[in-house]
């Protein structure tokens, strides 16, 4: 096995650094649908509906490997099969994911219900809590359900 040397950051500044390893859409998609989705397939990732291809998807899965974000190990049942998990480093982006919901939920339109997201900001150290204690005890039960896809108004509607 080839052996990668770390990447040269653009700058020493922590949210630069950040934004390297992690800073895509389809790596914070990936990190969310292992925190709390359960999922830990190539296909399971693939099929979470935001279409992502899969050459994208593999790109991310080593980038964020790199990172020491999440660990690859062959599984168990299937040789051909591998199976991803989020390191402690990994894990320790938890609370900055249900910021990221929350925030976008309170100020975008999503398909997230009202009642889900204001459970969640009254519940944070819980649903953080619940987060880990499934992660420590490679619990796969998903925390949060996948969400619908958003409706858009037919062409040449105006949304009010």
């Amino acid at each position: 096995m080839v052996r990668r040397s770390k990447p040269k950051h653009r700058s020493g500044c922590p949210v630069n650094v950040s934004l390297e390893i992690f800073g895509d859409r389809w790596s914070l998609l990936i990190l969310r649908d292992l925190m709390v989705r359960g999922y830990r397939t190539f296909r399971e990732f693939q099929r979470a509906g935001e279409g992502i291809s899969t050459n994208i998807l593999a790109d991310r899965l080593r980038r964020l490997e790199a990172g020491g974000l999440l660990t690859a190990t062959p599984s168990s049942e299937d040789g051909r099969s591998v199976h991803y998990r989020l390191t402690a480093k990994g894990i320790a982006l938890a609370p900055v994911l249900l910021e990221l919901l929350l925030w976008a939920a309170r100020h975008e339109d999503t398909a997230t219900p009202c009642g889900f997201v204001e459970q969640m900001e009254k519940n944070r150290e819980s649903v953080l809590a619940e987060t880990y204690r499934r992660w420590e005890q490679h619990d796969l039960t998903p925390l949060i359900p996948p969400f619908k896809p958003l409706t858009k108004p037919p062409r040449g509607v105006a949304k009010r």
